[in-house]
C-alpha cells in the first residue's frame, strides 16, 4: 500500500491469483502451540487418571484375594475337635504374604480385628503408580494407592 497525496487513504494493490499475503505468517503457530499444550494436559489427565484408577482397582482386588487366602488358614486342630473356627494368625500372615509375593506386591499390612466375637482377616495393600504424562506439568512422578479388604473364615455349606 502506498500513500496517495491529498490525504486520501492508502489503496491496497490487488495481488495476482495464488499469491500469499505474508503479513499474517506465524500468528497461527503461537496459538497452535498454546492450544496443543492444553490438549496435551487434558490427555495427560485422562491417561494418568485412568492408570491411577486401574492401579486402585488392582490394589482392591489383590487385597480381597489375599484376605481370602488368609481367611482359609483356620486352626485345623481346634476345628477338627469341634471347637470354634479360629484363624491361625501366623499361618494366615504367611498365606497373605505368599499370595502377594506371587502377585509382585511387597507393601501390605495384615491385621485381625474382632467383630462380634469373631476374628477377621483384614489386608491393606499399597501399590505405587508411575505417572507417564503429568510429570511434564509439574505433578509428582508417582502416586501411592491403597486397597483394603476383610475376610472371615467360613466352614460348612454356603
Amino acid at each position: 500500500m502506498t500513500a496517495v497525496p491529498g490525504g486520501r487513504p492508502p489503496v491496497r494493490r490487488a495481488q495476482p491469483p495464488g499469491a500469499v499475503d505474508r503479513r499474517d505468517a506465524g500468528r497461527v503457530s503461537v496459538f497452535l502451540a498454546v492450544a496443543m499444550l492444553g490438549v496435551l494436559a487434558v490427555i495427560g489427565l485422562s491417561f494418568d487418571g485412568a492408570g491411577q484408577l486401574r492401579t486402585l482397582q488392582r490394589a482392591d482386588n489383590l487385597a480381597a484375594e489375599a484376605a481370602r487366602a488368609g481367611g482359609q488358614a483356620i486352626d485345623r486342630a481346634t476345628a477338627i475337635e469341634g471347637g470354634p473356627k479360629r484363624i491361625d494368625q501366623p499361618e494366615a500372615r504367611r498365606a497373605v504374604a505368599g499370595y502377594l509375593a506371587a502377585a509382585g506386591v511387597t507393601g501390605h499390612t495384615v491385621s485381625f480385628p474382632v467383630v462380634d466375637g469373631e476374628a477377621l482377616v483384614q489386608v491393606r495393600v499399597t501399590i505405587t503408580y508411575r505417572r507417564s504424562l503429568l510429570g511434564l506439568f509439574g505433578f509428582d512422578d508417582t502416586v501411592t494407592v491403597s486397597g483394603e479388604a476383610t475376610a472371615r473364615p467360613l466352614t460348612g455349606a454356603p
